[in-house]
């Protein structure tokens, strides 16, 4: 099987999934990382797997890589798995404010799925470290209160941690186990 991990990355922090899933892809098949401005959309034919990364902006995908999905071909012989990193408490923790910064994320992957005919293999997703200026957004719009903000950055400036980064290795192998 011949896979494909393609992802943007400003911080730094989608890169780190695209690598774990590369590192664990290409044990068993051929694995190729890649950014998006490396890519070629009409190379997309030669993978049986394409894994798209992307940080949450704005409660949804970058708009490089929703930019990017609208030119995927339909009916392509190959299957989408979604990854995306935010930095937003996991929905487990706060699914209100999960659902209102990161809740577009997941639907911009099955939509396009659904509309471009792709099977679509699940999402991952994990909190991580943010930008400067995305920290203090977030301070600003998301997380107000001062307590509260002084619990939630030391948290947020260390992640991904092991077990983000353990779980991501979990749900590709998974994955990768069930396609043989």
């Amino acid at each position: 099987m011949k896979v494909l991990i393609v992802y943007y990355s400003e911080s730094g922090q989608t890169e780190k999934i695209a690598e774990i899933f590369h590192k664990v892809i290409s044990k068993k098949h051929e694995s190729v990382l890649k950014k998006l401005s490396e890519l070629k959309i009409k190379t997309l034919t030669d993978y049986d797997l394409v894994c798209i990364g992307s940080p949450c902006h704005s409660s949804d995908l970058a708009r490089p890589i929703k930019k990017f999905l609208s030119k995927l071909p339909e009916n392509p012989k190959f299957k989408m798995i979604g990854f995306f990193t935010h930095s937003c408490y996991t929905k487990e923790d706060d699914e209100k404010l999960y659902e209102e910064w990161v809740g577009k994320c997941i639907p911009t992957f099955t939509d396009t799925a659904n509309k471009k005919n792709i099977e679509f293999l699940g999402h991952f997703n994990c909190m991580a470290a943010a930008t400067p200026a995305i920290e203090k957004f977030i301070h600003r719009k998301i997380i107000t209160d001062d307590d509260e903000w002084k619990t939630y950055l030391p948290l947020l400036r260390m992640k991904p941690d092991d077990q983000d980064l353990d779980n991501a290795r979990n749900f590709v192998g998974k994955i990768m186990e069930k396609l043989g």
